[in-house]
């Protein structure tokens, strides 16, 4: 049977269902004995922390077919996997409910505050509770939504179902997008999404072109109350110039779920800012979203078997 190594957790049920086809060994990205185990491997499994750079690569000459246990494909060179007839199998819509859901969950955190009761809450504490806690509806807000791919569109459906108002921004065309679904939304540049927006999440993808697309620039457009959401990579705002926007915007809040690098370093700037909210990139842990990024492996056993996968970036 063909020799797989995996780098990083997976969910049992697909682990054993790969052990049941394949010699697995498992060998951590960071473990100095990696060198033997890649050596020898025909596929690989990795998830958001193993690096497959031309370095790493040099050391998996047997390698045939590499599985993202996941939907980014930013920590693998695609490229380099294709100069050296690589596939590169990954789950593109593993977590997109996931991260829906936990997006909104933020959301629902920020404009509908809600303090438990403790034990037992005298006449005055309970009144006083209810005259505090007073949000702002969803269906009154508009949301934008900086990359309208998986998850940007269902992040929108669910946005209209609850009665919100729409911005959109993306590379494709507005027709192309208009087609992919059957709610409105306002097609919008970058600077306007900005300007009219309550919410703006970025759902924007791993390209070099989007590293630190939320800069001072794009910051300078915001809203002073604005809510603004990063879910989906570390690398697309610039850590330092959020800080500045924070400290000058006290009206604001910023909620980051990714970081660059991970986990931050001690002196990230964004630290102990009271209109920051720090997330250790937990979006996609479901039990189900897990389970359905592990399952990478039958595309694995596929391309291994001389067949073609289901889901191939490469």
């Amino acid at each position: 049977m063909p020799r797989v190594l995996i780098t990083e957790t997976l969910a049992e049920s697909a682990e054993a269902w790969l052990c049941e086809r394949t010699q697995v060994e498992r060998c951590a990205h960071d473990d100095a004995g990696l060198d033997r185990p890649l050596g020898e491997a025909e596929g690989l499994v990795v998830r958001t922390y193993t690096i497959v750079d031309e370095a790493f690569l040099d050391r998996a000459p047997k390698v045939k077919v590499i599985g993202r246990a996941g939907v980014g494909l930013d920590n693998i060179d695609l490229p380099a996997c294709k100069r050296r007839g690589i596939r590169v199998v990954y789950t593109p819509d593993a977590n997109t409910q996931a991260v829906v859901e936990y997006v909104f969950a933020l959301m629902l955190d920020h404009y509908r505050p809600r303090t438990d009761l403790p034990t037992y809450a005298e006449v005055e504490t309970f009144h006083s509770l209810r005259k505090t806690e007073v949000g702002k509806q969803l269906d009154q807000l508009t949301l934008g939504i900086v990359g309208f791919g998986r998850i940007g569109k269902r992040l929108g459906c669910v946005a209209h179902a609850l009665g919100m108002n729409l911005n959109v921004c993306d590379l494709l065309p507005e027709v192309e997008l208009r087609k992919a679904v059957d709610y409105p939304f306002g097609f919008v540049d970058h600077k306007t999404l900005y300007a009219n927006s309550d919410i703006v999440s970025i759902h924007a993808d791993g390209r070099a072109a989007n590293k630190r697309m939320i800069d001072a620039e794009a910051l300078g457009h915001l809203r002073d109350d604005c809510l603004f959401i990063n879910a989906a990579r570390g690398m697309l705002h610039d850590s330092d110039a959020l800080a500045r926007w924070a400290k000058t915007h006290p009206g604001a809040q910023v909620i980051l779920d990714v970081h660059n690098p991970e986990p931050p370093p001690e002196d990230y700037s964004l630290y102990e800012l009271p209109n920051v909210r720090l997330l250790p990139h937990i979006a996609s842990r479901t039990f189900e979203a897990l389970d359905n990024m592990s399952w990478v492996v039958r595309d694995v056993v596929k391309v291994l078997e001389g067949n073609e996968p289901e889901h191939a970036a490469v």
